[in-house]
């Protein structure tokens, strides 16, 4: 389960694809739900859905960065030290904005004192009140899904660019546990 010298373990694998998949989806979810009409069946659907997503998103966020402490990395030594430092800066820049992300959205929501409900199973509370800031913390969270996206890009650049230019195993350890 834990990944090893050679490649990354099933729940990091898990965890990694799991919310890569999930946050492309919320983006185009976001930009989507900014074209609906009130009049639209998806106006008030959609963002419920959105926000409960973003809660179990955030709870995913936190597991990874617990995993991500309690887990081996993969070794890295056949990179350049410079390609080190630019992977642990993107990796950190993913876990800070994707953090602030899901601040902002949490606060559009609950600003007015509005709980989030995730599909009915549960209420997250709003623990700060301050009307109209609501439309500052979507100007914010606009942002910050652009620049995540911008990374996200930069990112997957750079793992093709591994392996079809450099051809080395590290998009291969993110894929099996043990690339060939």
């Amino acid at each position: 389960m834990k990944s090893t010298d050679q490649g990354y373990g099933l729940p990091a694998r898990l965890l990694h694809w799991g919310m890569a998949i999930a946050i492309l989806a919320m983006f185009g979810l976001g930009v989507w739900m900014r074209t609906l009409s009130y009049y639209s069946t998806w106006y008030h659907r959609a963002p419920d859905i959105h926000k409960s997503i973003g809660i179990i998103l955030l709870l995913a966020l936190c597991l990874r960065f617990i995993w991500h402490l309690l887990d081996h990395r993969p070794d890295d030594s056949y990179l350049k030290s410079s390609e080190r430092k630019i992977s642990a800066l993107v990796h950190h820049g993913f876990y800070l904005l994707l953090a602030a992300l899901m601040a902002a959205g949490y606060l559009i929501a609950t600003l007015d004192g509005h709980v989030i409900s995730v599909f009915g199973w549960a209420d997250v509370p709003a623990l700060y009140q301050q009307k109209g800031l609501e439309d500052w913390a979507g100007l914010i969270h606009e942002w910050l899904a652009y620049a995540l996206m911008a990374l996200v890009v930069l990112h997957a650049a750079a793992a093709l660019k591994h392996h079809f230019v450099d051809r080395d195993k590290t998009l291969q350890r993110m894929i099996r546990s043990n690339p060939k």
